[in-house]
């Protein structure tokens, strides 16, 4: 009995070490763009993401501080492989969705819920609202109501 405590421990420290050690927190996200300026001012103007600059001060690129130290990277190339896949996102959360929708109806930027209906909002299960939206190159950005 007495040599199956210290086992014991040993394996309960070990699963404890391995569960979430890391600490990880949300850095960025990149989309490789064709014309830089115009999907810049996208996420500038449409998503009115803060831009900051770029720690060495290189051309092309363009980055935008979402939130605290969450940071969106856009990157120019001349060629990019566009592959446009609703399941590849950035996604951003608010709880003024309805006011933010309203600012796209404004800015005639066109919306879709997951399904694809235009200018619709999906209700998923969990109660969070949802839409999806493309900067000028057809990356998909999409835009819900989940809380953290």
């Amino acid at each position: 009995m007495n040599k199956l405590i210290p086992a014991l421990l040993l394996t309960m420290s070990s699963l404890l070490m391995n569960a979430q050690s890391f600490d990880f927190q949300y850095d960025h996200y990149s989309f490789i763009v064709r014309d830089l300026e115009k999907v810049g001012d996208f996420y500038a103007n449409v998503l009115q993401l803060e831009e900051i600059p770029h720690p060495s001060a290189a051309t092309g690129f363009r980055w935008f501080r979402i939130q605290g130290n969450s940071q969106l990277h856009l990157i120019g190339k001349d060629s990019v492989a566009m592959e446009h896949s609703k399941s590849v996102h950035l996604c951003l959360a608010t709880q003024n969705l309805d006011q933010f929708i309203a600012h796209l109806e404004n800015s005639g930027v066109p919306y879709w819920d997951w399904p694809g209906k235009k200018n619709a909002v999906t209700d998923r299960a969990d109660g969070v609202r949802q839409i999806y939206i493309k900067d000028p190159e057809n990356n998909w950005v999409e835009i819900n109501t989940a809380q953290h």
